[in-house]
């Protein structure tokens, strides 16, 4: 069987705001949020529509000011519309509303706020930047992380648990990429050297990617080999069973009719 389907709120994968938050910083910000989140449901706000604004936000914030080599403020509106990750789950708890389609829906925008995030580094080394070599970098940053994402996706599918912690995994990726991003973007404001951030943390995000999806495919092939294993064992000891299932009847029917001679 595959892995129960977490709901909105409570994804098994990390959203972007859970990500760039810790457990006591998200449980403030929830606090804060639940009267504002209060006041969309008020309204008439549904929680799929503060998810596809807050995924609009972000590719904004990624596709307009990355490409022009604004890295501060581009991370600064990035940042603000990562909170509506808190307020979408806060609202579907406040109605009762967590369901698979709200996990689903969270997840396929999550995986275009991270392509925004790395497609604007791209188009940043390949223009502005004027360097090859980390725009391959970002690009390898951009497939490694979906291809991460869908080997455990995949996995859990075929009824695998996937039981792997990777050394970089979303969270990591985008915490690393954004803080450096946004520090980098303080070169502009005179701080020097600081602009070295950005290109060692997309290093630092490619190596860690690679480790963590052999890591994952390693797991998912122990894994398969075990659960076939384990099938094997039980397809053998199914004829055995039967066989004894088979003689405990005849020995039954012996039995009967042996008592019906005897009477």
């Amino acid at each position: 069987m595959g892995q129960p389907v977490a709901s909105r709120g409570q994804t098994a994968t990390p959203t972007l705001g859970k990500a760039m938050l810790n457990k006591y910083a998200r449980a403030f910000f929830t606090r804060v949020l639940t009267p504002f989140a209060a006041f969309l449901i008020r309204r008439g706000v549904s929680p799929d529509t503060v998810t596809l604004i807050g995924t609009a936000g972000v590719v904004a914030g990624a596709l307009v000011f990355y490409p022009m080599g604004e890295f501060f403020w581009g991370t600064v509106v990035i940042t603000l519309f990562v909170f509506s990750d808190l307020v979408d789950g806060n609202m579907a708890r406040q109605l009762g509303r967590s369901s698979r389609w709200g996990a689903f829906l969270d997840s396929t925008l999550d995986r275009v706020a991270d392509g925004a995030i790395f497609g604007g580094f791209i188009l940043w080394y390949a223009g502005g930047g004027d360097d090859l070599v980390l725009c391959a970098v970002s690009i390898f940053c951009l497939a490694s992380g979906q291809v991460v994402s869908y080997t455990k996706a995949r996995g859990e599918s075929i009824g695998l648990p996937v039981a792997v912690n990777g050394l970089v995994e979303r969270a990591e990726r985008l915490v690393i990429s954004l803080v450096a991003a946004g520090l980098a973007g303080l070169h502009a404001f005179g701080v020097p050297g600081i602009q070295y951030l950005l290109p060692v943390a997309l290093w630092i995000v490619a190596v860690g990617s690679l480790v963590t999806l052999i890591q994952r495919v390693v797991t998912v092939r122990r894994e398969s080999a075990e659960a076939e294993e384990a099938a094997g064992a039980q397809d053998d000891a199914a004829p055995r069973d039967n066989a004894a299932a088979k003689d405990n009847e005849g020995k039954q029917q012996n039995a009967s009719h042996g008592s019906e001679a005897a009477t």
